[in-house]
């Protein structure tokens, strides 16, 4: 007994030491300059910078179709819609919306300006942009930093409602599309009752859930492999549930009950801590409209962590069609609601973990 115990432990301690230790984030991946000789001088940093606007799962549904030195479509990628959750691909064009102010910043950093001409009329165009690129007279450029720190962050939040010096910072010249409700008020108590229960409503829609499963990436292997979709790091799944999720769950899991549940769980628990809910809307839904309104959320994301204000994107009331319903007859807001933003202040701003892909993955020349 004493024999197969001792044999037992060293075979547990070897199995720990092979096994998937730590979450695996944007810091374990070293960069290396793209071996593509078509690019030139500072287009694939802009480019990179560009992809590091979020998405929906982190599917980062954009590309590029490189046409001269800093003239480019900027695309569509339709293996990476999610036809369950965003079935009109309003969602994939607001990320869109978001790369291209991503570029537009970028861009003005190495000190050029974008000009560009819309291509898409509807959400599916696979062509959604032309851009050029134009040197231009220096000016104060952006601050790049911004843009690399920037993370969805989605827990502890504070409670304290967003001062009001915040959010004339935050809403600026755009008071008209962008919208706060305090977590305490009868709006934002409605809003986190309705996010719990679209929650509830998507974690147990097969459709949508056999989606996630496609972009959960488990393992730390198919984290660097893919370098998309949502990490444990990026879900902030720490310590032992950590370890244990990386090496003892898969795709199948997504489906059981217990998974569905925690995933209401974490609703729950996510909601009770907000702040307020910071809600974008946009004219109309044309494509113009949604990229234009993926840029202005995309303005507002590279503020807070300046403010040590914590953004976190909770679009499942929009995605569900009964809670989405009711958010329009309730709130009476004149225009669309695009973006549904939880919203908090932190005591610490954790650095970015969330993957992304090599330019060369995204560019096609």
């Amino acid at each position: 007994m004493t024999i197969a115990g001792g044999a037992l432990i060293a075979g547990g301690t070897a199995g720990y030491l092979w096994s998937d230790k730590r979450n695996f984030s944007r810091a374990d991946i070293k960069r290396a300059k793209d071996d593509n000789p078509t690019l030139q001088p500072n287009e694939e940093e802009i480019l990179f910078l560009a992809s590091l606007a979020p998405s929906g799962h982190n599917t980062q549904p954009w590309s590029v179709q490189y046409l001269d030195p800093y003239h480019w479509i900027i695309g569509n990628d339709k293996t990476r819609w999610l036809p369950a959750v965003d079935p009109t691909q309003r969602e994939t064009m607001l990320s869109i919306g978001a790369f291209l102010q991503n570029l537009e910043y970028a861009a003005g950093s190495f000190g050029y300006v974008c000009h560009s001409d819309l291509l898409a009329k509807t959400n599916q165009d696979e062509r959604v942009i032309e851009v050029r690129l134009q040197k231009h007279a220096p000016k104060t450029p952006f601050d790049i930093t911004k843009i690399k720190n920037r993370r969805t962050v989605r827990s502890h939040f504070l409670s304290e409602p967003l001062r009001n010096d915040d959010l004339k910072y935050f809403m600026d010249s755009e008071p008209e599309s962008i919208h706060y409700l305090s977590a305490a008020s009868p709006q934002g108590r409605f809003i986190s009752e309705q996010t719990i229960q679209a929650n509830r409503l998507q974690s147990y829609r097969d459709a949508a859930q056999q989606e996630l499963s496609e972009w959960i990436r488990f393992s730390s292997k198919n984290a660097e492999k893919y370098r998309d979709g949502l990490t444990t790091a990026s879900m902030e799944i720490e310590g032992i549930p950590g370890w244990v999720v990386r090496n003892f769950y898969g795709k199948s899991a997504v489906m059981k009950r217990d998974f569905r549940e925690r995933a209401v769980d974490n609703a729950k628990q996510e909601v009770s801590e907000s702040a307020g809910w910071i809600l974008i809307t946009s004219r109309d839904e044309s494509p113009q409209e949604l990229l234009e309104t993926g840029g202005r959320m995309q303005r507002l994301f590279l503020k807070a962590r300046g403010r040590s204000v914590a953004i976190h994107p909770m679009t499942q009331i929009l995605e569900e069609s009964s809670t989405k319903e009711t958010l329009t007859q309730s709130l009476g807001m004149p225009e669309p609601v695009q973006f549904i933003l939880r919203s908090g202040y932190v005591k610490r701003y954790p650095p970015p973990v969330s993957l992304r892909r090599p330019v060369g993955w995204f560019v096609r020349t």
